[in-house]
């Protein structure tokens, strides 16, 4: 993987890496997840547009935020600044899992800035199930641990719990990259103030997003009704994938986008 950069956002260094030219779009991971859930789905992508992935506060090389703010609104605000900084005033925004629930917020705040969303196996509805990570986060008696240690084996069990037919992904060398960043300094305790953190439920108001939107969407996901609410949004559905599509099936994800945003 090409190097990150890092620029100064909101009293931290947004670590990022940037590849191609033309027309900007970012890409968010989700949560548990880094800059790298997105790579192979950038390398096709970088031949037409301005691919920007960054490592999202709380999470890979960026850590944690000072001010311990996870509301995904903040990050949206935060994505918003990141893209200022860059010099991008217009983008479209791409998010996975988590990703994309800052997308589709930022879609809400900041219309003026998304040119285009895609959403894939994003969240934002309160009935959606929750992964493992965030459930062994928010159980009161295994946080104060969870801040000093989290075992590589939780650390596996939370990936192959997240991915559907595609389980080949689920390697050693996957293994270890998010273990080795989930477990940079002050990233379990970031992890476990975002899974702790009241999110407030904005799904009223996503009938209210006005940009053009692309729903990925994996048949077993649940607690999704993006394409159903936002008016005029397009959905490609994969018969046999898990929450992680960008990794399971980057060919997929990134042929969809590209024709999107043609």
């Amino acid at each position: 993987m090409k190097s990150t950069q890092s620029v100064s956002v909101d009293g931290l260094r947004i670590h990022y890496v940037r590849a191609g030219q033309g027309p900007a779009v970012v890409l968010l991971h989700g949560s548990g997840s880094s800059l790298e859930g997105f790579e192979r789905v950038a390398a096709p992508l970088s031949a037409s547009h301005d691919v920007i992935r960054p490592d999202l506060p709380g999470f890979g090389r960026t850590g944690p935020r000072p001010d311990r703010d996870y509301r995904v609104r903040t990050y949206a605000g935060t994505v918003a600044r990141f893209m200022t900084a860059l010099g991008l005033p217009r983008f479209a925004v791409a998010g996975n899992s988590l990703g994309g629930n800052i997308a589709w917020n930022l879609a809400l705040d900041a219309p003026d800035r998304v040119d285009r969303l895609v959403l894939v196996n994003a969240t934002g509805y309160p009935a959606k199930t929750l992964p493992a990570g965030l459930r062994l986060a928010r159980n009161p008696l295994l946080r104060p641990l969870l801040r000093r240690w989290l075992p590589r084996g939780a650390t596996e069990r939370g990936l192959r719990e997240a991915v559907g037919a595609n389980s080949a992904i689920v390697d050693d060398a996957m293994v270890e990259r998010v273990h080795a960043l989930t477990s940079r300094p002050g990233n379990r305790s970031a992890f476990i103030d975002f899974a702790t953190t009241d999110q407030p439920d904005r799904s009223a108001e996503i009938p209210r997003i006005a940009v053009p939107t692309l729903v990925l969407r994996s048949a077993d996901v649940d607690g999704q009704h993006f394409a159903r609410d936002i008016p005029g949004a397009r959905e490609r559905v994969h018969a046999d994938g898990g929450h992680l599509l960008p990794e399971e099936d980057p060919d997929w994800v990134a042929a969809a986008i590209t024709e999107f945003l043609r």
